[in-house]
């Protein structure tokens, strides 16, 4: 008789090892009839991590919130001290060398007075350099004058219609010689 109940216990233990194997396995089925369709080889991959791990947790196909937010707080991290560290770089200002010809109505123009009306031009981002008298012929001479201007603020445009302004002492003929940007 104890020999029977012993027997009896040992098959009570593999009737719920069995129960548990099978328990397991219906859960694993339920998974992956909710999944996508996976190749064999991952299916087979997914069913061997499930058996190495215990009963009471679930199995996490796709990865967990909570990685994904601690990596999206990381990269808004780093985007946030990327702007912090762009904001404090001065910003490159385009500004270009130019040269221009001033030519005079005649040979009787006052020169310095041309000069002083040119050098009157004024605007944010323009600064006058040297000038020279160049002679042109005859005994005329005209005014060669350089300049530097932010390219965002002035323009050669802008520098020509604000000379030919000066009608008394200069034609309508403004030659832009050159202009280099830096």
């Amino acid at each position: 008789m104890k020999s029977v109940e012993l027997e009896n216990q040992g098959l009570q233990k593999v009737v719920e090892d069995l129960r548990a194997a099978l328990s397991k396995l219906e859960n694993r089925v339920r998974v992956l009839e909710r999944s996508p369709a996976v190749p064999c080889a991952k299916a087979v991959t997914v069913q061997s991590v499930k058996v190495e791990e215990d009963d009471d947790e679930e199995m996490d196909l796709f990865g967990s919130d909570e990685e994904d937010e601690e990596a999206e707080r990381l990269k808004e991290e780093r985007i946030a001290a990327y702007a912090a560290k762009k904001s404090k770089k001065p910003a490159l200002i385009a500004k270009s060398s130019i040269l221009l010809d001033v030519k005079p109505w005649d040979d009787e123009t006052d020169m310095a007075k041309l000069e002083e009306c040119v050098r009157s031009v004024v605007a944010d981002g323009l600064l006058w350099g040297q000038s020279k008298l160049v002679p042109v012929g005859y005994g005329i001479k005209k005014l060669q004058i350089g300049c530097v201007v932010e390219d965002d603020k002035v323009g050669t445009d802008l520098l020509e219609e604000e000379i030919t302004k000066f009608e008394d002492y200069s034609s309508k003929e403004l030659l832009l010689l050159s202009a280099s940007s830096y």
